[in-house]
C-alpha cells in the first residue's frame, strides 16, 4: 500500500491519537457489559503495531501473506482468550471493527483536500477491518469449540470413576446413557485401573443407566470382553426386573457374564472368587 498519505502514513502520524480513541471506545463497550479481558489498552496497542506494521510491508488486499502473520495470531490469541472468558462473538468481534471509527477519523482530517483518495483509503480500512472482524469470529468459535470438547472430555472423565473396593477387586459404576464415545472412555479407565491395581474381579453397576437397549448391551460386552483380556472377570450389577426384562426382550446373549441385582451382592460374589471374605466383628464400646 502507497505510503503517501496512504493509510501507512496516517498510521504513523497519527498512532497514538487513533489508540487513544480506539481504547476510549472500548472501555465504553465494557462499560456497557461486556466482562473484562484482561489488559484492553494493552492488547490494542499491541494489535495496532502489528497492523500499522503489516500495512507498511504488504500491498495484499487479501491479507493473505506472511506480512498478516503476527496480526492474526494475535487476533486468534485473544479471541480465544475471550472464549473462555465468557465474551459472545458479538463483542469479541467488536474488538476489530471499533477500530473503525477513529482509522475513518484520522483519514478525513489527513485527507481531507483529496476526496477521491480518501474514498479509496476508507473503502480500503473498511474491507481490511471486515475480512479481521470476521477472522476474530472464527478464531472464537474454534476456541469455544475446544473448550467445549475439553469440558465434555472432563464431564466424561468424572462420570466413570473406578473405584477400588477391595484389595484385587474394582467397580465401575455408570450413571446415565452410555454411547460409543462414553463406551471406549469407560473401557480406557477400567483396563488402565485392572493394570494399575492388579485387579482380578471388575464390577461394572449399571444402577444409574436408566436403559438398556441393545446398543448398550453391546456396549457393555466390549467392555467385559476387554477386561477378560487383560485377566479380569466382570460381574454386571445393578440389574433391576425391567431391565432383566428388556434384556430378554431383545435377546441379548449374556452367556459366561455373572449379573447381580445389586452391587453388595457383586461384592460378595467378588470377594469369594479372589478367596477373600468380610467377617462381623464385635461392636466398639465408647466409653465405660
Amino acid at each position: 500500500m502507497q505510503d503517501d498519505k496512504g493509510l501507512a502514513w496516517v498510521l504513523r502520524q497519527h498512532e497514538s491519537k487513533i489508540l487513544q480513541d480506539w481504547t476510549g471506545a472500548l472501555q465504553e463497550v465494557r462499560r456497557h457489559g461486556s466482562p473484562g479481558s484482561g489488559d484492553t489498552q494493552a492488547q490494542a496497542r499491541s494489535f495496532l503495531a502489528a497492523f500499522a506494521a503489516a500495512i507498511r510491508r504488504s500491498s495484499d488486499a487479501d491479507m493473505a501473506g506472511t506480512e498478516w502473520d503476527d496480526v492474526r495470531a494475535l487476533l486468534t490469541d485473544l479471541s480465544r482468550d475471550r472464549a473462555v472468558a465468557g465474551f459472545s462473538p458479538t463483542e469479541t468481534a467488536t474488538f476489530v471493527f471499533s477500530l473503525k471509527q477513529p482509522l475513518f477519523v484520522a483519514l478525513r482530517e489527513s485527507l481531507a483536500d483529496d476526496p477521491k483518495r480518501l474514498s479509496s483509503e476508507l473503502w480500503a480500512v473498511s474491507l481490511m477491518l471486515d475480512k479481521l472482524g470476521l477472522f476474530s469470529i472464527e478464531a472464537y468459535q474454534n476456541g469455544r469449540e475446544q473448550v467445549i470438547e475439553r469440558q465434555h472430555q472432563e464431564l466424561l472423565d468424572l462420570s466413570t470413576p473406578v473405584v477400588e473396593l477391595w484389595q484385587g477387586i474394582l467397580a465401575l459404576p455408570l450413571i446415565g446413557t452410555l454411547d460409543s464415545e462414553r463406551t471406549q472412555t469407560v473401557m480406557e479407565s477400567l483396563l488402565e485401573a485392572i493394570v494399575e491395581k492388579e485387579a482380578t474381579v471388575a464390577i461394572l453397576d449399571i444402577t444409574g443407566v436408566p436403559t438398556v437397549d441393545t446398543l448398550v448391551a453391546q456396549h457393555l460386552m466390549k467392555t467385559v470382553a476387554a477386561a477378560r483380556l487383560m485377566g479380569a472377570e466382570c460381574i454386571i450389577s445393578g440389574i433391576r426386573p425391567q431391565i432383566a426384562q428388556t434384556i430378554v426382550h431383545l435377546g441379548v446373549n449374556l452367556d459366561g457374564v455373572i449379573t447381580k441385582a445389586t452391587l453388595a451382592g457383586a461384592l460378595q460374589t467378588a470377594l469369594r472368587k479372589t478367596g477373600q471374605s468380610v467377617q462381623r466383628a464385635e461392636p466398639l464400646k465408647v466409653g465405660n
